[in-house]
């Protein structure tokens, strides 16, 4: 009888201490989230049938910026490799742009009225 309470605890110490080792601490698990710097797109909102924005960034390398709709769908994609974008094609509404700069994307939103 003696025997089975040794064993019992022993299985108890060992069960406790591998516990503590499948755990998931979120201090061991950061990520690290990248941004393009300076960021810019002006004017937004657009107003008065301006027919271009200006996207900036620190780097001002070549963008890829996606055109979303509200729902989710892709309406187009462009290569940028100055600061100005000809937005005429667009309808009045909130679109949201992917912007994608050395292989970091951001998401913007962008109002035409």
């Amino acid at each position: 009888m003696k025997k089975n309470y040794i064993l019992t605890l022993f299985f108890a110490l060992v069960f406790f201490t591998t516990l503590s080792g499948f755990s998931q601490n979120n201090a061991n698990n950061t990520t690290i989230e990248q941004s393009i710097e300076d960021l810019s797109i002006y004017p937004n909102p657009v107003t008065n049938g301006k027919t271009f924005i200006y996207i900036t960034s620190k780097l001002n390398l070549t963008k890829k910026i996606e055109f979303y709709d509200v729902l989710g769908k892709q309406i187009f994609s462009i290569v940028l490799t100055g600061k100005e974008l000809n937005i005429s094609n667009l309808s009045k509404g909130v679109y949201i742009l992917k912007i994608t700069e050395n292989n970091i994307s951001e998401t913007r939103k962008l109002v035409i009225k």
